[in-house]
């Protein structure tokens, strides 16, 4: 059994035209590499599209309540980068890329954007060979079993912007990103990012892109701020905010206290 019959078998798809899988399925690299006419990135644009006009319908019929901006919140989470990479993993897609050797010693098969673009590239394919319902079955199917209620995902995977609401409520600065270091090989970086509210570093957190590193610092800087760990009062009120000597300290005991509660594998289990 090939590989593209073994993914049609483990998602339950049949194409008609299998050449629009196998289209789908062509990283560029391997094009290149091999001389062949065609890569998956048309199929890619396709998708996205695709994705895009499935997630706003069931989006607006699910939540009718929702007004514009908090759908396109929601949308926004779900058909990016991040998401769909989440989502060709949970199917194994990247196994089934075709890669030139360079990508794949490069680990191509598990990288965010190369696996994303896989997933869009396979909605496009399948929308093309058998229809939009079609289509809009298989992403719904996956998206579901991950985000049983998507609209929860306005905090959980947009924290950039649940940070910026936050202060904005409480009369804040909009927060400011700043990359404080890059290390590692070019194939596997490492980006610390911070996080500052009214020019006061709030949290600081490392990733493999320096997207992921802001996300995760804005993630960081919310919970300290709702549970009162940082305070950013305005000196008009009466008080100081922390100092940044301070916010470094308060930071690292909630780290160490993160670090130091007990594994669920270390909690003994009564026979």
């Amino acid at each position: 059994m090939s590989d593209l019959v073994k993914l049609e078998h483990v998602l339950g798809i049949a194409f008609h035209n299998r050449h629009l899988l196998k289209e789908a399925m062509t990283h560029k690299s391997f094009a290149a590499e091999h001389k062949i006419p065609y890569d998956n990135q048309r199929l890619e644009l396709l998708g996205d599209a695709v994705l895009q006009i499935v997630m706003t319908r069931y989006l607006f019929d699910r939540y009718p309540d929702l007004q514009e901006g908090a759908l396109t919140q929601i949308r926004s989470a779900l058909v990016n980068q991040d998401s769909l990479a989440e989502f060709a993993r949970s199917i194994d897609l990247g196994h089934y890329l075709m890669l030139g050797k360079g990508e794949r010693e490069l680990n191509g098969s598990d990288r965010d954007s190369t696996i994303s673009d896989a997933f869009e590239s396979f909605t496009g394919a399948l929308y093309l060979d058998q229809g939009l319902e079609k289509a809009q079955d298989f992403f719904l199917s996956i998206l579901l079993k991950h985000y049983p209620d998507p609209a929860e995902t306005l905090t959980t995977l947009n924290p950039k912007g649940a940070l910026q609401e936050y202060t904005q409520k409480i009369g804040a600065h909009v927060p400011q990103y700043k990359v404080l270091s890059v290390s590692g090989p070019d194939h596997n970086p490492r980006y610390e990012v911070q996080v500052s509210i009214r020019e006061i570093p709030v949290a600081s957190t490392v990733a493999s892109s320096r997207k992921l590193a802001e996300r995760d610092a804005a993630k960081k800087a919310l919970d300290l701020l709702k549970r009162h760990v940082i305070s950013l009062e305005a000196p008009s009120s009466g008080k100081n905010p922390d100092s940044q000597e301070d916010l470094h300290r308060k930071q690292k005991n909630e780290d160490d206290k993160s670090s130091s509660a007990p594994h669920i594998s270390d909690i003994p289990v009564k026979s």
